[in-house]
């Protein structure tokens, strides 16, 4: 994101604070894992499955390979994918199962909340906005004190569009709306009091 975009989503946060004693943070992570070894594990699993079928389709038509070449076939495949996923990270996503890349994004997520100390605020009412570009994944962690009075179907829209921006590539505009919609709630379930202190800070981390 540019400056630019930083100081909306740190005006935005200032904003919404400013009606609630609860806590808005940002964060917003490239990737939540580099996912090397998952994808080199699938694409020597991938090379292996596929030259044993290679290797009994060629039996099948009278055409003998010997176990020596097969291996050094295999070895030479595997080497080449495994600088390929050296070379080009990018890459190496598209080899990770959809699952474990939001189980990566949502146990980075944990992280940011905890490491952040967003759940030591004096009401538990901190609130992580969480968004992962590599995986395409969002999510709004909320502490104890305002997650209980907040049904899972709220955070749920406030994630869908952070997600609906990320796919356009409007990640600040995303950011600010969801910061609103968070601030609103905190504002109607913990009002600002006379001696409210902001706990955290209110710029998006970068990752």
């Amino acid at each position: 994101m540019s400056p630019e975009d930083h100081a909306r989503i740190a005006a935005a946060v200032r904003a919404a604070e400013a009606g609630t004693s609860g806590e808005i943070y940002c964060v917003l992570a490239h990737a939540s894992a580099r996912y090397f070894f998952p994808a080199a594990f699938m694409v020597t699993l991938a090379i292996v499955v596929i030259s044993l079928g290679m290797a009994y389709l060629l039996d099948r038509w009278w055409y003998q390979i010997s176990p020596p070449t097969m291996i050094a076939a295999q070895l030479v495949a595997i080497a080449g994918a495994l600088v390929v996923l050296i070379v080009f990270p990018a890459v190496r996503l598209h080899f990770v199962p959809l699952r474990q890349r939001y189980r990566q994004a949502h146990d980075n997520a944990m992280r940011q909340f905890l490491g952040r100390n967003i759940h030591i605020t004096t009401k538990r009412t901190g609130v992580l906005l969480f968004v992962s570009l590599a995986e395409r994944y969002a999510e709004v962690v909320a502490d104890a004190g305002i997650n209980e009075k907040v049904p899972q179907e709220t955070w749920n829209a406030v994630v869908a569009g952070l997600i609906a921006h990320a796919k356009k590539g409007n990640i600040a505009d995303g950011f600010v709306e969801a910061i609103a919609a968070v601030g609103g709630l905190l504002a109607q379930h913990f009002p600002v009091g006379a001696a409210d202190v902001n706990e955290l800070d209110d710029h998006v981390v970068e990752l």
